[in-house]
Parts: C-alpha cells; sequence; structure tokens
C-alpha cells in the first residue's frame, strides 16, 4: 500500500521540480513510510511513498516497462497479480520484479485501458506515457483508494491525498460554500466534489487521459442493478452455494502477502464471517484486534469475547473513552480532509494505531456487507414506510419502526404522534427515487440552518435534495424499493463517506492496510443479483449470510439485535477534559474569523449541549460538523499546520531523472 502524488506541466527548475515533488509526498509519507522515489521529465513529475506487503526487496517505485517508454506510480493492491503475471509471460512480457505494480503496467501496454476489467484489487494508478506524452489515472472500482486532482495555473496536479497540494506553488485552497450544503445534507458531497472549490476526485470505475490539449474522464464500471424480473438467485439454496464459492476465493485472494495479514473483529456478524471464512481457509494462529467503550451505550466488548473464544485467535483490544476521541479528533479531520457529522472515524483511528503498534501492516474488515445484504436500519426503514403508507391512518403500522432504534430515547420511548410527526415527512411519496433518504436527508439538512448570512446568499440557488431527486429519476426507475436504497448507499457513502472516514484515510494514517473481501466486484454483482427477500426477509436483515452461517458461528452473534457503530459526541465534545484547541474553534472569535456559521447560533447549540437539555441526534450531529469544519479550515486555509524542514523531508530511495527529455525543456 502506499501513497502518490505527481503533477503535468509544471513549468520549472529540475531542482524546484524534484523539492515540490519531495514535499508533496512528506505531507503523505504515512502513506507509505518505507520507501519513496520519484520520476522526472519534461512535462511530468511522478512519486511514490510506500508501504512494503508484496515483493519487499525489488517493488519500488516509480517502476518502467522494458524499454522505459511507460513510468508508473500506484497506490494498492491487485490480488489476482500472480495468475495476470502467468498471462502476461504467455505473451512474451519479461519482468523485472515480483511486484504487482509491474504487472500493471504491462497490462496496460498490452491492453490499454481495457487492461482494468482484468483487475480485482483497490487501487490509485497514475502512468506516463513517454512516446504519446500522455498522463493515466485510475481508480479501483468501488474507490477504496483515494485519488485527487486540480489545476494550478497551467499546472495539472494529482495526489492520493489533499494535503499534498498545501506544498504546490501558488496552491491556496478555498471552502466550497456548495460542497458543505452537501456534507450537512447528504453527509458527503455530491459527484466529485470535495470541501474545497476546484479540487476533484476521480469517481470510483473510471480513468482520465490527461495531455497537452484534453483532460478525458471515461468509466470502466457501474454498479449493476435489477429490476424484478431479472434476479438472478430466488432460492437460498443456490445462492448459498454461489455465495460460498466466490466469498471464499476472495477471502483468500486477500490473505495474499508477503507480511502477516491480521483482522478487526468488532464482535457483530460481518467481521465474525470474514473471521471464519480465514480461519476455514488458513487454520493457523490469526492475529485479530477490536476496540470497546468506557460509555456502555457504546460498547460491544461482551461480543467481542464471545467471537473471540470462540475463533481462538491471537486477540488484543483497547478501550476508547470520549477524552480519548477529543484529543483525537483534530488528526483524525486532518486525515479525512472534510467535515463529519460523526465521531465514528476516530475510535477506528485509534484502533488503527494500535494495530501499527502490533508491527501488523495489513488487516481485513467487514465493510460492504451492511450495504450488500440489506443491514442497515435504514432499508427497514424504508419498507416499513411503504407498508404504513399504504394505509397512512393506521395506529399501530408505525409502531414497528420503535424496533429499529432501541438506543434512540426519543424513537424508542415515543408515542404514535410522535412517530407519525417524526417518521412521516413524504410518506406517500414512494415513488421518489430518493424516497428511502428523503427523511434522513430532511433532517440532516437542518445544520444548513447553522451557515452565516454570506454562505446562505451564496446558497440561495442550490437545493441538493431536489437537484438529486431529479437527476436520479431516469436512473433509478422502475427498481424495486431496496435497489434503489441499496445504489444510493454505495454509490453515495461507501467510498465518499464510509471508507474515506473510517477505511482507508483512519487506516492509512497509521500506515495499515484494510482489505474488504465484501468489496470484491464478484462478490457486488452476485448480491445485485439476489432476490431482495434474500437480503431482507420481513425485517430479518442479512437473511442469507445468517442462514449460511448457522452452526458456524455463535448463536448470540448470529441473532443479535441490530446495533450500529456509534461513538460518544456529547461527552467528547463538552466535558473539562476538552482539549484548548477544540474549544477554540468553537470560540465566538474563531466563529466570526472564519465566517462560516453565524455565532448567535452556535452559542446557543453550545449552551444546549453544556445544559443537556433535550439533546437531540441533529443536535450532536451539528456540533460535530461545525466543529470539524471550523478543524478544516483553520488546517486547509489557515495552514495552521507545521512547514516542512528539510530534515523531516521523505528519504528518495529511487530518483529517475529523464536527462535527454528535461534538457529539450
Amino acid at each position: 500500500m502506499c501513497g502518490i502524488a505527481g503533477f503535468f506541466n509544471f513549468n520549472s527548475s529540475t531542482d524546484n521540480k524534484v523539492s515540490t515533488l519531495r514535499k508533496m509526498l512528506t505531507r503523505i509519507k504515512h502513506r507509505g513510510p518505507d520507501e519513496s522515489g520519484i520520476f522526472l521529465s519534461k512535462n511530468i513529475g511522478l512519486g511514490s511513498v510506500r508501504l512494503s506487503i508484496v515483493d519487499l526487496a525489488s517493488g519500488t517505485m516509480p517502476l518502467s516497462n522494458s524499454d522505459d517508454s511507460l513510468w508508473i506510480v500506484f497506490n494498492g493492491e491487485i490480488f489476482n497479480h500472480i495468475e495476470l503475471r502467468e498471462e502476461l509471460l504467455a505473451k512474451n512480457h519479461s519482468f523485472k520484479t515480483n511486484s504487482d505494480t509491474e504487472v500493471i503496467i504491462h497490462l496496460y501496454e498490452e491492453y490499454g485501458p481495457e487492461f482494468l476489467n482484468k483487475l480485482n484489487g483497490q487501487f490509485a494508478i497514475a502512468i506516463w506515457d513517454k512516446t504519446k506524452q500522455e498522463l493515466f489515472l485510475a481508480r479501483d472500482r468501488v474507490g477504496i483508494r483515494p485519488l485527487f486532482y486540480t489545476t494550478v495555473g497551467d499546472s495539472f496536479i494529482f495526489s492520493s491525498e489533499i494535503k499534498s497540494f498545501l506544498e504546490f506553488p501558488q496552491f491556496n485552497p478555498k471552502i466550497s460554500a456548495k460542497a458543505l450544503s452537501e456534507y450537512f445534507t447528504f453527509w458527503t458531497s455530491a459527484a466529485s466534489n470535495t470541501a474545497f472549490e476546484n479540487i476533484l476526485e476521480l469517481a470510483p470505475g473510471s480513468y482520465m487521459i490527461c495531455n497537452a490539449t484534453s483532460k478525458t474522464i471515461k468509466s470502466y464500471w457501474e454498479l449493476p442493478i435489477k429490476k424484478p424480473n431479472e434476479y438472478k438467485f430466488n432460492t437460498t439454496e443456490e445462492a448459498s452455494e454461489e455465495f460460498e464459492a466466490i466469498f471464499t476465493d476472495a477471502v483468500k485472494l486477500r490473505l495474499r502477502a508477503d507480511v502477516p495479514v491480521a483482522a478487526y473483529l468488532s464482535g457483530g456478524l460481518d467481521s465474525s464471517i470474514t473471521t471464519s471464512f480465514i480461519k476455514k481457509i488458513t487454520p493457523n494462529s490469526l492475529r485479530t484486534f477490536s476496540i470497546g467503550f468506557t460509555e456502555k451505550d457504546f460498547d460491544e466488548s461482551s461480543y467481542q469475547n464471545t467471537a473471540q473464544a470462540y475463533f481462538k485467535t491471537e486477540h488484543s483490544s483497547i478501550t476508547c473513552s470520549p477524552k480519548d476521541i477529543s484529543e483525537n479528533f483534530k488528526d483524525v479531520v486532518w486525515h479525512t480532509e472534510s467535515p463529519l457529522l460523526r465521531t465514528a472515524p476516530t475510535p477506528m483511528s485509534i484502533l488503527a494505531k494500535h494495530v501499527h503498534e502490533h508491527n501488523i501492516k495489513v488487516v481485513i474488515t467487514g465493510e460492504g456487507a451492511d450495504e450488500l445484504f440489506g443491514g442497515y436500519n435504514i432499508f427497514k426503514e424504508t419498507k416499513i414506510k411503504h407498508f404504513w403508507a399504504k394505509d397512512p391512518q393506521s395506529k399501530y403500522r408505525p409502531l414497528l419502526l420503535k424496533k429499529l432504534y432501541p438506543y434512540i430515547p426519543q424513537i424508542s420511548k415515543a408515542n404514535n404522534n410522535i412517530l407519525k410527526l417524526f417518521f412521516g415527512y413524504k410518506l406517500s411519496e414512494t415513488t421518489s427515487p430518493i424516497y428511502s433518504h428523503l427523511l434522513r436527508w430532511h433532517n440532516t439538512s437542518r445544520i444548513n440552518n447553522y451557515f452565516s448570512e454570506d454562505y446562505k446568499k451564496a446558497l440561495q440557488d442550490h437545493h441538493p435534495i431536489s437537484e438529486i431527486e431529479k437527476e436520479l429519476e431516469p436512473k433509478l426507475k422502475d427498481y424495486d424499493y431496496l435497489t434503489k436504497a441499496q445504489w444510493i448507499e454505495l454509490k453515495f457513502f461507501m467510498s465518499k463517506y464510509l471508507l474515506s472516514s473510517q477505511g482507508d484515510r483512519m487506516a492509512m494514517a497509521n500506515s495499515i492496510e484494510g482489505r474488504y473481501p465484501f468489496l470484491d466486484h464478484r462478490v457486488i454483482e452476485f448480491c445485485m443479483n439476489l432476490n431482495p427477500d434474500l437480503k431482507l426477509n420481513g425485517l430479518n436483515e442479512k437473511y442469507l449470510l445468517k442462514k449460511m452461517m448457522k452452526d458456524r458461528l455463535p448463536e448470540s452473534i448470529l441473532n443479535r439485535p441490530k446495533q450500529a457503530y456509534r461513538a460518544p459526541i456529547q461527552s467528547a465534545f463538552f466535558s473539562e477534559d476538552m482539549p484548548p484547541y477544540l474549544n477554540t474553534m468553537l470560540s465566538e472569535e474563531k466563529i466570526i474569523d472564519f465566517g462560516i456559521f453565524n455565532p448567535k447560533h452556535i452559542a446557543q447549540l453550545k449552551k444546549k449541549m453544556i445544559l443537556n437539555k433535550q439533546v437531540s441526534e441533529i443536535d450532536n450531529m451539528a456540533i460535530t460538523a461545525i466543529l470539524s469544519t471550523q478543524i478544516l479550515y483553520d488546517l486547509f486555509i489557515n495552514k495552521s499546520i507545521p512547514k516542512l524542514q528539510e530534515h523531516n523531508l521523505v528519504v528518495l530511495n529511487k530518483t529517475i531523472i529523464d536527462e535527454s527529455d528535461i534538457k529539450t525543456n
């Protein structure tokens, strides 16, 4: 696993190019602390920092093809690189290393952009074609690995993380009011937007070709969705056999590494399933890791202990307190590079740090199972609301909603009238392509009320929910309610929220690579071919998985009540232990100085949180959003970060300068 950065058409001296690229890489050296290297030619600069996992001895980047006409830097893993190497050897390609990186460049040489369809992996790729004077960028199908780009003057720059751009001359980022409005509605930004103006991310499943005259983006993979008459699997028997084969191979491929591979064991169904498959494939000792909470409402330690005892893994766990969250929150925002509405990424960062301290570089996790098998409560909520909408005056149908959120007192203890008032928003609009998310987005969008007058004026013509609804109407027409809801979760939240804030970013902040067998593209394609009843049967989520894993997991885990992964907010941000920096970011002085939020509204919210008077979920989300945005502004706009010094810069293990090309400049 690595981080990559580079530029195209940067008209500067060779020394300045080397210095700039080295600084860009230093900002992301957490992604690859083992080695770093650069390639410079007339119009291009490519760089990488490497976390050595496959071919430890000879896989240093940048790498080239046989005649040095193609050069590559690469962030990720190609899990089927062994099989692809055999295919290329049969076509008379020769190799200098055993790395998956070199396999990619030979595939590109052989097949062009079409080679992407052959890859099973998680990746961000940059290839320079010296002959065509063309830069090729690509990203994996579901966006597990990040890749951002922007322009500064005439220069095109890219990187695994936005913070690299802070080291590029004349780069001055600006917060995007439009994007903030989207974050405060959808929990993430729409399309390829980021929190910053004119900084975009390459969309999952797409590639870009950049040359002197144009930048072209094309999609090579789309999330497959099926209409009711197109489901391939309708019974548990046929579906179980197929899933068993695909998932076994997905796990087996992700166990490939030249370093030890561990697993997260959260005590939930998803991580228990991945652990079960790992143990079946390699019965040897397995290292597992988990995190618990000092606050019982968030803690799952008892289930983790049950799973560990069942699998007999070599287990290590840590406990997270509200103080731990507040002390680490600034660093988490630095790595997510976006506003946050939850503190949940922070414990994941603390856990990844714990894994790193045990000299582990790779962990397998269960991300993706909830999205693919109907595990989230929002799927059940949508099903209940469809049922309720058929009889809107029913006294009993809304009561089903109380079962979904036992951890939210305002819902679990609510009477019928309150449930109708809260959940009845646009109840009858069941044909809307975003029906499943209308209520969530409507409630979350109330955070926009905290904007300053200047920001509100800038957003007068921007209506995120109605714009998305209009855009998705033709795309999701005639699909069943669950498929539409899954499409939104997988396309909106998977890469841009879940994987960015809790997956890749928190792991790589601590030099840990996460691997996700549920996100193998074959598993995704299989799941989208399932009859919805095999995912959500009645209100029983992950129905197929539970049927399959009966007698293969402890009953207490197999049939445990669904518990969303959450972390403390109010107790983390409003206590005597709150770090001075966070208090400063919420001070009236800083609120006015940064100009994003209304200081009077913020003061009222802070008072409510301190007095603990009827604090709602939206209040908790709002204070997290406001605080994280203030921190983001301070770090990236005010650039309140340490300047890089010569002694702190990455050591370049490999420097390749195409002197003949540069001399013609």
